[in-house]
């Protein structure tokens, strides 16, 4: 497994909110995280740091003993994680008033040969890249998908509407948060990609398909894709993770 992630300010910030971790879990196990925070400069980079530490340390704790063959184990042991990152980010939006009102997106992979767990909250998205052809693998929790979902707006028109960074759902607003999960049976040789939406809104999943026909290593696409993006304007913080499998 060939894995590597990369993260830019991009063409307009003035900070980076993005945070992302990889590790590796074992020879063929692997744990990847990207999050995108929001709250302002400091209290979005607070949200999404803490929110990856969280979760990458509460994944780590639970599968110490080796990652268990049942898949709801697998299941389990990712929901808590975000829900713990939930829980310390919301604590720290109370607790300190320059990040009242903070949070986060989050997306995650537990990826092994044959089977990748994602768990994802907001608009991060992981793609799925196998077989000359790309699916995005993930559904965002934005108010444009909410009205491309009830066909009163097109995909097309999502990707230009006036208010399509507006999430229906993050860690560290509420309490509570709800996670989606879901399961992949990847194929040898395919790619999973996580990002934030600071290159899912400016790259169209045709122009990513495309990059990654020309780019053999998980490095050399990711910077490829990071490039074109920054070339086309990046308007928002850029990250990009990749396991090739």
């Amino acid at each position: 497994m060939n894995i590597f992630g990369v993260t830019d300010i991009g063409c307009h910030r003035k900070d980076n909110q993005d945070s992302y971790a990889i590790r590796q879990l074992g020879e063929n196990a692997a744990l990847l995280v990207v999050c995108d925070g929001m709250g302002g400069a400091q209290a979005g980079s607070v949200a999404s740091s803490v929110a990856v530490e969280t979760f990458i340390a509460s994944v780590e704790a639970a599968l110490a003993g080796g990652i268990p063959w049942d898949l709801t184990q697998r299941e389990q042991t990712l929901v808590s994680a975000c829900h713990e990152a939930n829980d310390r980010v919301h604590r720290l939006s109370l607790e300190n008033p320059e990040y009242e009102g903070m949070g986060t997106t989050l997306v995650a992979a537990l990826v092994q040969p044959g089977a990748a767990c994602l768990v994802h909250v907001g608009d991060s998205r992981a793609y799925e890249l196998s077989g000359g052809s790309i699916r995005q693998a993930t559904v965002d929790h934005s108010l444009v998908q909410l009205l491309v979902d009830r066909g009163e707006i097109t995909p097309a028109e999502a990707r230009v509407h006036p208010r399509k960074n507006l999430i229906t759902r993050a860690l560290g607003v509420d309490s509570h948060v709800e996670c989606d999960v879901n399961w992949l049976k990847p194929e040898a040789g395919s790619r999973l990609l996580l990002c934030s939406d600071g290159l899912s809104n400016v790259l169209e999943d045709e122009t990513i398909l495309g990059v990654s026909g020309q780019q053999g290593e998980a490095e050399d696409f990711c910077r490829a894709l990071l490039a074109l993006t920054l070339e086309r304007g990046a308007p928002d913080n850029v990250t990009v993770v990749l396991a090739q499998l």
